[in-house]
C-alpha cells in the first residue's frame, strides 16, 4: 500500500478525495443517521472531525456521487435525491458583543443565499433564515437540508464574561428556534459543537434535537479505530511503536469503540514525534481557572463518578465539573452502570497525552505559576529513577515550601491537605507515570502507588500539628496497602511524608523497602 497525503486541518470532503489524501470512510453513519431520523445533535471536543463529517452529509444529501466511489454509500444511496443543503457555521472568528454575532449570522445568511441563487426580503435574520429554507424547497422541488457546525462556540468564547454568555444564547436560540418552525420544508437536520447546553436555554424552540453523543452506534463517527490505523493508515506506522501510540492518542469512549483523536494522529505521522499536539493547540485557560476556583481535588480525575443528567448539559450560570471535563475532551466514559432508574457513568482520563499535559497545566496554576515547576517535575524523574530518597525528601521541601501564601491565610487545615495532595499527585502525573491513587478524598488522605522502572512506590503524606508523629507510615503499615503488590516480584518502597502547615516543611519523611 502506498502513502498517501496526510489530511492535515482539511475539513472538505471533496479536496479529500481527489486530491490524494488518506480517508477514514464515514459514509456510513451518514448513511445511517439520514435514513432513521431527520433532527440530530452531536457533541465531540474540538478537532474531532465534526466538520468534515458535516461537509461529507452535505456531499451525500447534494447528491454528488463521483465523490463516494470505493464507499460504502456508493451503492447504497439513491443519488437522484438531491436537496439544497444551509449550512451555517461558527467556528471562524470570535465573537465578543451581540452585534459581532448579528454580523456573523448576516454574513453566513447572504453566503447561502449566493449559493443557492434566492433573495431574501425578510428584514430580520430570523425571518431571512425562514424565508431561505421554504424558498429552497420550492425552488428545489425537494426538502431542504440544514447543517451548522460549531453552533455553541460564540458562547464558549465568552464564558468568562457572563452577561456577553447569556446573549450570545439568546442570540443563538432565537436563530436555532426557526428550525423547528419550518419541519414542513425540511428533510433533514444536524448540529454539531463542544458542549451540550440545556434545552432549556439554547434549544426550547428546538427540542425535537436527537442527541447521539453518547449513542454506542456512533461512538466512532469522529476519530480513528484500532482498525482504521491498522488499515487505512498502515503505511504510516513503519518505525513507530504501536503500543505507543495507542496509549498517547487512544482512549476516547462514547459507550462504543474507543477511538484515537485524528489530530494527533495525524500530527504524529506528520512529524514522527510523541507530543501534546492536540493540547497545545488551545490552552484551556478557562478550564484550569475553574478547576482551580473550585478547589478541585485533583487526584479525583483519574476517576470521577457522575450521572447522566451532568453529562448531557450545562448552562451559562454554571457549569459542572464533570460535564465540563467530559464535554470539552478532557475526560472520557470508562464505564456506564444502571442502578435502577438512574444511568450513571465512570470518567476517566483517555489517554497519556491528556493526562500528562492537564495536570502539567494544573500544576502552574496551582503553584502560582512558578517558573521552577518544570525543573523541579525533571528533577523528580531523575530522583525516582535513581531512588535517591534523601534528594526526594529536599524536593518535597522545595515543592511545597513555594505555596502561596493566601492558601494558609484563607483555608482550614482539610483543605491544606487537599490542596498538597493535588500538588503532589499533579507532579507525578504531569511527568506519565502510571499511577494509581490508592484511596483520594479532601477530607485529607492521599495513598498514591507510581509503578515506575519496574519498581512500585507507595506513597502516603499528612498535614500534622507535631513533627515526629509518625502518623504517614503508621497509615500505611495499618491498611496493609503493599499487600495486593507482594506477588507482583517488584521492589516496593514505602514512603510516608509529613509536613507541618505552620512550618511550611517536610517535618517527617520515612522509607521502608519491601523486597
Amino acid at each position: 500500500m502506498s502513502r498517501k497525503k496526510l489530511p492535515i486541518g482539511v475539513q472538505n470532503f471533496a479536496e479529500i478525495r481527489e486530491g490524494g489524501y488518506y480517508y477514514v470512510d464515514k459514509s456510513g453513519f451518514a448513511l445511517r443517521l439520514v435514513s432513521e431520523g431527520k433532527y440530530y445533535f452531536l457533541s465531540r471536543p474540538r478537532r474531532f472531525g465534526k466538520s468534515l463529517f458535516l461537509d461529507t452529509l452535505a456531499e451525500l444529501l447534494s447528491g454528488n456521487r463521483e465523490l463516494f466511489a470505493g464507499l460504502e454509500a456508493e451503492h447504497k444511496w439513491n443519488w437522484d435525491r438531491r436537496h439544497p443543503v444551509i449550512r451555517l457555521s461558527f467556528g471562524g472568528g470570535v465573537a465578543r458583543e451581540p452585534a459581532d454575532l448579528k454580523e456573523k449570522i448576516w454574513e453566513q445568511l447572504r453566503v447561502n443565499q449566493k449559493a443557492l441563487g434566492i433573495r431574501c426580503s425578510e428584514p430580520t435574520a430570523q425571518g431571512c433564515f425562514a424565508e431561505l429554507i421554504r424558498e429552497a424547497k420550492v425552488q428545489a422541488g425537494a426538502p431542504a437540508v440544514v447543517l451548522v457546525d460549531e453552533y455553541d462556540k460564540p458562547i464558549l468564547d465568552n464564558l468568562g464574561d457572563k452577561e456577553t454568555a447569556r446573549a450570545m444564547r439568546d442570540g443563538l436560540r432565537d436563530l436555532y428556534s426557526v428550525i423547528k418552525d419550518s419541519d414542513a420544508h425540511l428533510r433533514f437536520v444536524f448540529l454539531t459543537g463542544v458542549s451540550k447546553f440545556s434545552k432549556v436555554s439554547l434549544f426550547s424552540g428546538l427540542n425535537n434535537l436527537k442527541d447521539i453523543t453518547v449513542d454506542a452506534r456512533y461512538s466512532a463517527l469522529c476519530g480513528y479505530t484500532e482498525e482504521d490505523l491498522d488499515g487505512v493508515f498502515a503505511p504510516e506506522l513503519a518505525g513507530l511503536d504501536r503500543e505507543q501510540i495507542r496509549a498517547w492518542y487512544n482512549g476516547y469512549n462514547w459507550t462504543g469503540d474507543a477511538v484515537y483523536n485524528p489530530f494527533d494522529v495525524l500530527l504524529l505521522f506528520d512529524s514522527r514525534q510523541f507530543r501534546s499536539w492536540w493540547f497545545e493547540t488551545a490552552t484551556p485557560t478557562f478550564l484550569i481557572d475553574v478547576l482551580a476556583g473550585r478547589h478541585t481535588f485533583v487526584p479525583s480525575l483519574e476517576r470521577l463518578l457522575t450521572d447522566e443528567q451532568l453529562l448531557s448539559t450545562f448552562d451559562v450560570d454554571y457549569i459542572a465539573t464533570e460535564a465540563l471535563l467530559f464535554q470539552t475532551g478532557y475526560l472520557t466514559i470508562d464505564h456506564m452502570r444502571q442502578h435502577g432508574a438512574v444511568t450513571q457513568y465512570v470518567l476517566r482520563y483517555p489517554n497519556l497525552e491528556v493526562r500528562s499535559s492537564l495536570n502539567n497545566a494544573l500544576l502552574h496554576q496551582l503553584r502560582g505559576r512558578a517558573s521552577d515547576t518544570p525543573s523541579q517535575a525533571a528533577r523528580l524523574y531523575d530522583l525516582l529513577e535513581a531512588n535517591d530518597f534523601r534528594g526526594l525528601k529536599d524536593l518535597f521541601t522545595a515543592f511545597f515550601a513555594s505555596i502561596p501564601h493566601d492558601w494558609y491565610r484563607n483555608n482550614p487545615i482539610a483543605q491544606y491537605e487537599g490542596y498538597y495532595a493535588s500538588v503532589f499527585y499533579a507532579y507525578f502525573a504531569s511527568l506519565g507515570f502510571d499511577l494509581t491513587p490508592e484511596e483520594s478524598s479532601n477530607a485529607g488522605r492521599l495513598d498514591l502507588a507510581v509503578k515506575f522502572n519496574n519498581q512500585i512506590y507507595l506513597i502516603e503524606f499528612k498535614v500534622i500539628e507535631h513533627s515526629g508523629e509518625g502518623a504517614a507510615m503508621a497509615q500505611l503499615e495499618a491498611k496493609g496497602y503493599a499487600d495486593k503488590y507482594l506477588g507482583q516480584g517488584q521492589p516496593i518502597h514505602l514512603i510516608g511524608v509529613e509536613f507541618s502547615a505552620e512550618q511550611r516543611a517536610v517535618v517527617g519523611f520515612e522509607v521502608e523497602t519491601l523486597n
